[in-house]
């Protein structure tokens, strides 16, 4: 364990430094890997977004990082609810033999639009992973689309404002409680929003 997190951190290291050394483009790429990072997870965002706040200000660095993570997962949903969704079901779904896939799938559809902000909002959680499993599911586009800009505004928060890295949450305890303050704002007002909006 104590190995993979070493490694892990060495690599984080290695890659902000590498990206820290191009200047603005740095950031630009930086920008660039965030969406990508939405739809392929090649390596951790918390670098990208810390490198995005560190070049163009909090401020600005809050909207950009907000906007790139968004447009990757919306370009991750509509890439498989257009593209693979159709042979997902006549294929994979369609087998009677795949029935816990299929009850997956089912709670998926009805996923409460609190609940999936509140599981974007997680710093940790896989946004490709999210962004399959709605795009695959029955979803309304609106209910996703309104979760991730909200959600996101948070995960952007936590990695650009506290600067932490997923190895320094393991050391130090007060990120852990920082995390919960925040999901507990994130799912306060998805439940309001959702009251005036009706996403569900």
């Amino acid at each position: 364990m104590n190995v993979t997190l070493t490694l892990l951190n060495t690599l984080d290291t290695f890659v902000e430094n590498i990206l820290t050394n191009l200047g603005i483009w740095g950031a630009l790429i930086s920008c660039l890997l965030i969406t990508v990072e939405s739809i392929l997870p090649i390596l951790p965002v918390s670098v990208f977004i810390t490198l995005v706040f560190y070049t163009f200000g909090k401020f600005f660095g809050f909207i950009i990082s907000w906007v790139c993570t968004c447009l990757g997962c919306f370009l991750s949903f509509f890439l498989f609810r257009s593209k693979v969704k159709g042979w997902f079901e006549k294929r994979i779904l369609n087998n009677k033999n795949r029935v816990i896939l299929n009850k997956f799938m089912k709670f998926v559809d009805h996923v409460t639009f609190s609940n999936l902000a509140l599981l974007i909002a997680i710093p940790f959680t896989p946004a490709f992973a999210v962004n399959i499993a709605a795009g695959l599911s029955n979803m309304k586009v609106k209910k996703f689309m309104g979760a991730i800009m909200l959600g996101k505004l948070f995960m952007v928060y936590f990695w650009g404002y506290i600067g932490t890295t997923l190895i320094e949450s393991f050391t130090h305890p007060t990120y852990l409680v920082r995390i919960i303050v925040v999901l507990g704002i994130a799912f306060i007002v998805s439940r309001i929003l959702n009251k005036y909006l009706k996403l569900d």
